[in-house]
């Protein structure tokens, strides 16, 4: 495969839910080479996982596959390569789907989809534990052992290695289960230019690249600080795209004509987005230091980074665990003028003493009035008298399921057990939710990659 002088990996997705039409307008707004599609994060394996516990078909994100029946014909036109971690808990389901979308697109002999599995821990958790892996949290130290009864999910976050696998057996589509989210970007980089595994600087650039990517719009104009009510045309926000040089340095940019902006102070935002040392970004092939990345902005919507430095991986991977941890159910009631703040925290202490009164037992009891508190909490300070109205929110949490049910049924009589001018109730009776806690923790990279298993179908 002949060298390409430049890369160009669009992002068209930054979270499960995100714009729906900005893949299309990726593949068709201009050239690119691969597009990423970034659906994962911790909460949403929990969600996944609890929808395939439902039916065991699920556990993907569905959204996905009539996205692809859409774009198909596209991608396999214009030779774009599609990597997704869309697979979720069932990316083997996700495969299957997708293949039924691309012959019902007309791709039938035309595209062929990869996919890696073997992120998965859950069938082979009692044995890692028994062989020593403890999975204690990250944050508390605790052996999993204490929560083992309740875990729904563990995945391993994987690498670019197995993307790369599908994508040199000829892959047109790539899905993964939980990949690292920076690896959709630099797994097709590292394909293309031939990185070795040793070339930390190059391949933490690409790691670099994915982050910037990995937020969709985030990077150019969409949540964005910095004069953020100058920013043109959002309802048609560009996402990013990447040109990536077989050197490692690399051009944010969006297609020509579309919303948004791309500045050196929109790209340096979302570097800095969920950074915590940032000499020290660990991914599962390279760690990464944010603080050699220089930015120029080369205007017309055009900002170079280059100068990354990288080096040797840990022996480690990450694992996202999720367990059950109780239920939870959160109510509002909405006051108005005059007095509203007062009237609100008069129904919120009501709604407290009865609770006391009939015994239910909570593992914590939050409340927030929204339009006053609820963003900055005690820097709020105290509510202004003229306050036109404020929205009563409070939520309970806790491992009995009669508690939590029976708050559903106290918010409603505060309508006319309580202070005036209430209004908010017509959505109906709060909804009582499991809760699906996270879990993060390390196992050694030995005990998963050699389970990866990459296959690659016809469609």
């Amino acid at each position: 495969m002949a060298e390409r002088d430049v890369v160009r990996v669009a992002s068209g997705q930054g979270f499960w839910g995100d714009d729906l039409d900005a893949p299309v307008r990726q593949v068709e707004g201009g050239p690119i080479d691969y597009l990423m599609l970034d659906y994962l994060a911790e909460v949403t394996m929990s969600i996944m996982q609890k929808q395939r516990a439902r039916d065991p078909e699920a556990g993907f994100a569905r959204d996905f596959v009539p996205l692809m029946e859409r774009i198909f014909p596209t991608c396999v036109e214009k030779g774009i390569r599609v990597v997704t971690n869309a697979g979720g808990v069932n990316p083997d389901g996700c495969a299957d789907a997708l293949v039924e979308a691309g012959r019902r697109a007309g791709v039938a002999h035309k595209a062929r989809v990869g996919l890696v599995t073997g992120d998965d821990l859950m069938d082979r958790l009692d044995a890692l534990l028994a062989d020593g892996h403890e999975l204690a949290n990250m944050e508390t130290g605790e052996p999993l052992s204490s929560v083992r009864d309740r875990v729904q999910s563990a995945n391993a976050y994987i690498g670019a290695t197995p993307i790369v696998k599908a994508l040199q057996g000829g892959a047109d589509v790539v899905v993964t289960g939980r990949s690292t989210d920076t690896a959709l970007t630099y797994g097709p980089v590292i394909h293309e230019f031939g990185w070795s595994p040793d070339d930390h600087d190059r391949i933490a650039a690409g790691v670099v690249a994915g982050h910037i990517n990995e937020c969709g719009a985030q990077c150019t104009g969409g949540n964005c600080l910095v004069d953020w009510w100058t920013i043109p045309d959002m309802a048609s926000v560009g996402f990013p795209i990447v040109e990536v040089s077989p050197d490692g340095s690399l051009v944010v940019t969006k297609h020509a004509g579309s919303g948004g902006r791309v500045t050196r102070a929109s790209v340096a935002e979302q570097i800095l987005y969920e950074m915590g040392d940032p000499t020290t970004y660990i991914t599962p092939d390279v760690i990464a230091d944010f603080t050699t990345i220089q930015l120029d902005d080369l205007g017309n919507d055009r900002v170079r980074v280059h100068g990354v430095k990288g080096g040797p991986a840990t022996d480690f991977l990450k694992v996202s665990i999720a367990y059950s941890d109780g239920w939870k159910a959160t109510g509002t009631l909405t006051y108005a003028w005059p007095d509203a703040a007062a009237k609100a925290q008069a129904a919120d202490r009501i709604l407290r003493e009865r609770m006391d009164r009939l015994g239910l037992m909570f593992d914590e009891i939050r409340t927030e009035l929204v339009g006053w508190d609820s963003t900055h909490g005690p820097l709020a300070g105290p509510p202004p008298a003229d306050l036109p109205e404020v929205q009563l929110r409070v939520g309970v949490r806790g491992r009995d399921r009669a508690s939590v049910d029976r708050f559903t049924r106290e918010i409603a009589p505060l309508v006319l057990t309580g202070p005036p001018s209430v209004t908010g109730f017509a959505g109906g009776r709060p909804r009582v939710q499991e809760i699906m806690a996270y879990w993060p923790a390390l196992i050694r990279k030995d005990a998963v990659q050699p389970h990866l298993q990459v296959e690659v179908r016809d469609v």
